[in-house]
């Protein structure tokens, strides 16, 4: 299928992903434990803004602030009536933002229910299905180039959010899983079993997402690389562990830092797409987009 997001891989060798959001959004006022899906809704402006300063950075893709959108997250903060309204905001949000510059590419973010499917957890993976479809035909009908399942820690849930997303589009799919005990992710899954298993469900994009460090995840990322060399694979690790300053949360790694990395990244693992998750900020993505450009020049 001819997409959007083929044509942008076909042209350029590195695409460049946007940075975190909760992290920016705390910045613009959102208070902590509080649910920035909900923003799409009651701050539309602040949610635009944080769209268009990642892009003003150089980023090529920015994912909808819709990262905790399924049905049974919102419903814990009293949203469940408004899953459709938020995460069809969300990618009409983005979405415009995204045309003001052109040719970036809006992926719709959807985020782990935060529960645990049957038989490890009381969670029906029908149910859990019938919540990924519902979020991501939102999604679909506000805009999006393609869907990115991101922080995943469970191959069953991935392959739940597969199963819906596929039953209401045919958009790209990526995945993304967070690696952060001791290689593996929580629920034990190797870097080498997530890229054979998803590669098998013909996921289009393979990588890693947050984590604990980014010599962690590149680790990962280069374990996939290895068991999969025709893989399309992507990272977007956090700016490393954060810690407590004058009751803020700080994280350590200075863009700088994280645009070296980015080109280890490319040149070691062959990623072909790269941003930050949290504690990444504009300043991040705009060294990164520096680094790699210089690169392919």
């Amino acid at each position: 299928m001819n997409t959007a997001l083929n044509t942008q891989l076909s042209q350029k060798r590195v695409l460049v992903a946007d940075g975190a959001a909760g992290t920016m959004l705390q910045q613009m006022g959102l208070a902590p434990g509080n649910a920035p899906d909900a923003w799409n809704l009651t701050h539309p402006d602040a949610v635009k803004t944080l769209h268009r300063r990642y892009c003003e950075a150089g980023a090529d893709i920015i994912y909808t602030n819709t990262f905790g959108g399924t049905r049974i997250r919102l419903s814990r903060e009293g949203l469940a009536d408004q899953v459709r309204q938020i995460n069809l905001t969300g990618a009409q949000l983005a979405r415009s933002v995204a045309t003001e510059f052109g040719d970036r590419l809006v992926f719709g973010d959807i985020g782990p229910t935060g529960a645990l499917l049957a038989p490890v957890g009381t969670l029906p993976t029908e149910v859990a299905i019938d919540a990924f479809a519902e979020q991501a035909a939102a999604l679909t009908e506000g805009g999006v180039d393609a869907l990115i399942v991101e922080t995943i820690s469970d191959l069953e849930e991935a392959r739940a959010a597969i199963e819906g997303i596929r039953s209401v589009t045919n958009l790209p799919i990526a995945v993304t899983l967070s690696f952060d005990t001791k290689g593996r992710t929580m629920f034990g899954v190797k870097p080498e079993q997530a890229v054979k298993a998803l590669l098998a469900l013909d996921v289009t994009i393979i990588g890693a997402n947050c984590g604990r460090t980014l010599s962690e995840t590149l680790e990962a990322v280069l374990k996939m690389r290895a068991v999969a060399p025709e893989a399309l694979l992507m990272a977007k690790p956090n700016a490393g562990l954060p810690h407590t300053e004058n009751s803020a949360l700080v994280y350590a790694v200075t863009p700088e830092a994280m645009a070296d990395i980015a080109v280890r990244f490319v040149t070691k693992a062959g990623v072909r797409i790269f941003g930050g998750c949290c504690g990444s900020t504009p300043e991040h993505i705009r060294a990164v987009a520096a680094a790699l450009r210089s690169l392919q020049r």
